[in-house]
């Protein structure tokens, strides 16, 4: 029998002596006792509910988890699309009620965005040559007559290509300031079916079809079909997602704004999604205190053994996804009372365990929602998404010490920086 400690480092692949270490400091700070215990007896208890849920024991394969997770995502899934309306993927009138659908769940939230004369001026400045190609226009003046400025920035992402965006359209944000911006609703936008024609021929192949724009406040959907089983929760939770990632980034644009020296440089830092690349301890010199680095993107997706994995952090994305799901029980209860279908899937970011393969292998299987949605990508092929679930038990572990509203609030206060100390 694993001690706590082994239990939670294995999980997160990291050493046990961190782990131990980490609750040490924290427990010696905050006089909480045998937090990483209560974590392990929480994950079991949330993992036998849901098991006991689905009609199946605990002493199963991983294979039978993974299915009956699949399934139930699956049913799910028809559900939503039945309550949503059944909405055509590639039918843009569609698109734009569920997006809508999203926002009202969401309470319809404002933010501090870069003003639409301001995107007009970047585009007159670096005109995008293969978008004005696409639509048949000679000049920006000629196009911003008669486009909308939101789709034109959505679309400058998928068509004009990340070195034309990062060396040359974005180096114009470097004399951002905070007058630049102002507070308006955030923008919902199912692109025309012209859109998503030019994205096929750009793009080449078929790819996240949903995205957003932190700057301009825009979340946009391209009319494709990506003809994946879930295609519904998995769009309609990602919608959600970025309902609270695009407030979360409009609330630190709004901060930064008090200090014009540095207000360019934050935004730019937020949008490109910086994380440090240097060891605390040499930062630090040692501290005695518990020392987190701020890691805003999925690094696992790049490298799957970065170090700063295995290091003590919190990730804003993982909360994002919290909420999300929580505001999917919510759909739940306001579109057509399932709230309970949707309900299995709340506080289960965080919990998994090692479940033996039918030949006797132990295998991390993550009880995340978005892990499970990302693997019917492949075709039920027993692909572990597991980063999901992995840095949503980071979380916990501050949490379960802090609470939610003060990892947010410390998240708000180092995202620059890249690290803290407590």
């Amino acid at each position: 029998m694993m001690n706590p400690y082994e239990k939670i480092s294995k999980i997160l692949r990291t050493d046990k002596d961190t782990v131990r270490l980490l609750e040490e400091k924290l427990s010696a700070s905050t006089g909480k006792k045998n937090v990483i215990e209560k974590i392990v007896e929480e994950n079991e208890t949330q993992i036998r509910s849901r098991l006991d849920f689905l009609g199946i024991g605990r002493k199963i394969t991983a294979k039978e988890i993974y299915d009956a997770l699949i399934s139930k995502i699956e049913a799910d899934d028809s559900k939503l699309f039945k309550v949503l309306g059944s909405p055509l993927v590639t039918a843009p009138n569609d698109w734009q009620r569920v997006l809508k659908i999203a926002q009202s769940i969401a309470g319809n939230p404002k933010g501090f965005f870069l003003k639409k004369e301001k995107a007009v001026e970047f585009l007159k400045n670096q005109p995008p040559l293969k978008i004005l190609g696409a639509l048949g226009y000679k000049s920006v003046d000629e196009m911003i007559k008669k486009e909308n400025i939101f789709e034109i920035f959505s679309a400058l992402r998928f068509v004009e290509g990340s070195d034309w965006l990062n060396k040359i359209f974005f180096k114009q944000y470097e004399n951002l300031k905070s007058s630049d911006f102002e507070e308006r609703e955030i923008e919902v936008l199912a692109l025309p079916e012209k859109w998503a024609k030019i994205a096929q021929e750009f793009i080449g192949h078929k790819r996240h079809n949903i995205s957003h724009l932190k700057e301009l406040g825009v979340i946009y959907v391209i009319s494709l079909s990506l003809e994946i089983s879930g295609e519904t929760l998995r769009n309609f939770a990602l919608i959600l997602h970025y309902f609270n990632e695009v407030p979360f980034y409009s609330d630190l644009i709004k901060k930064f704004s008090g200090d014009e020296k540095s207000f360019a440089n934050n935004v730019i830092s937020l949008l490109r999604g910086d994380v440090i690349d240097e060891r605390l301890s040499l930062l630090t010199g040692g501290s005695e205190k518990t020392q987190w680095l701020i890691i805003q993107r999925y690094l696992a997706k790049d490298d799957e053994n970065d170090w700063r994995l295995f290091e003590p952090h919190l990730n804003p994305e993982a909360l994002h996804w919290e909420k999300a799901e929580r505001m999917l029980v919510k759909a739940g209860e306001s579109l057509d009372h399932f709230s309970s279908d949707m309900s299995f899937w709340q506080d289960l970011n965080w919990v998994g365990d090692y479940f033996k393969t039918e030949t006797g292998i132990d295998v991390l299987t993550s009880f995340n929602l978005v892990d499970t949605a990302m693997s019917l990508v492949k075709e039920k092929e027993l692909v572990k998404y597991l980063y999901h679930h992995q840095e949503a038990l980071w979380n916990k572990i501050f949490i379960e010490y802090f609470g939610e509203e003060k990892m947010e609030e410390i998240m708000k206060e180092n995202i620059i920086k890249g690290y803290f100390e407590i």
